[in-house]
């Protein structure tokens, strides 16, 4: 081993490790860029759907065929007999809740990605593994992510789950079933083909906004005067009817700008200086710690 660092030694040493943890940094941060760039390229008028909450029954159905299109567990309840998820999470992409305020006010609630137009979490995502594809849906490149979950801290609706129950664990939501191949065979996703009552409609944005503002007009008394998504963070593809106010159910009130402004500059410069700190301190304190083992043998 070599011999003991004095004060002058040791910084010298940090200095180093500094540079060359800038250097690596750099690299990544570049990787990403590009890789970001690539990823971001919006399709406005992409695959969607439309979800008529007065058209669901709270049945469920799509809820299962999300699990088994994807290979997911149920998450039991106490009895073990039921599949009863609180909220979404690494196993549960797609949840129906119930929203009720008394016997005559109360609705289904779909909850899962919005697939946002220009999602934040693309934007935060250093590598790009977070991706928007040809058909519009944002979904996710597990070789590419290394576990920041940047996207989890950036998007409006808090969608993207991670997996902490596993040894390797990934990021986690809807991708429109573009990773079981469904969306990229033109097929409807699996939660949408289940449903009984065509509370899900699927098709292009621009065909189901249309579709939602034509039932706005011929039933007035029905629904809100509000389609959710159509503006909401720049417009989403998950598009939303109902006939109780979407925030006393629960949806955020996000505003109309997109997100990925507000999160790509912070994101950008954040891993870097993580990458930086952490090299520079493990390696100063190895050197620090390390001594001549000899040469006091020696002495």
């Amino acid at each position: 081993m070599g011999k003991k660092l004095d004060r002058r030694e040791f910084l010298k040493v940090a200095g180093a490790s500094v540079g060359g943890a800038l250097l690596s940094a750099t690299a990544v941060a570049a990787a990403g860029g590009q890789n970001r760039t690539k990823s971001m390229k919006n399709v406005p008028n992409g695959a969607a759907m439309l979800y008529d909450a007065t058209k669901c029954i709270g049945c469920r159905a799509c809820q299962t065929a999300c699990r088994r299109a994807n290979h997911k567990p149920p998450e039991l309840d106490p009895t073990g007999k039921y599949d009863e998820p609180k909220d979404l999470s690494g196993d549960t992409w797609l949840l129906i809740k119930l929203y009720k305020e008394n016997d005559d006010n109360w609705t289904f609630l779909r909850r899962a990605c919005m697939h946002c137009i220009e999602p934040a979490c693309v934007a935060a995502c250093p590598l790009g593994a977070l991706h928007i594809t040809p058909e519009g849906a944002v979904a996710y490149d597990t070789n590419i992510c290394f576990g920041c979950r940047y996207c989890m801290v950036s998007c409006p609706f808090e969608v993207p789950r991670y997996e902490w129950g596993v040894v390797k664990p990934y990021i986690q939501k809807c991708d429109l079933c573009a990773s079981n191949g469904r969306l990229g065979s033109r097929k409807k996703p699996a939660c949408a083909e289940a449903c009984p009552t065509n509370a899900l409609q699927f098709g292009t944005r621009g065909e189901l906004l249309q579709e939602a503002h034509k039932r706005i007009q011929e039933n007035p008394d029905k629904y809100l005067d509000h389609v959710y998504g159509e503006h909401e963070v720049g417009g989403t593809h998950i598009l939303y009817l109902s006939s109780v106010p979407f925030d006393k159910q629960g949806l955020p009130q996000v505003g109309n700008n997109s997100y990925p402004e507000k999160v790509k500059i912070p994101m950008d410069y954040a891993v870097p200086s993580i990458m930086v700190g952490v090299t520079a301190l493990m390696t100063g304190a190895y050197y620090a710690t390390s001594g001549n083992d000899d040469e006091e043998g020696r002495k």
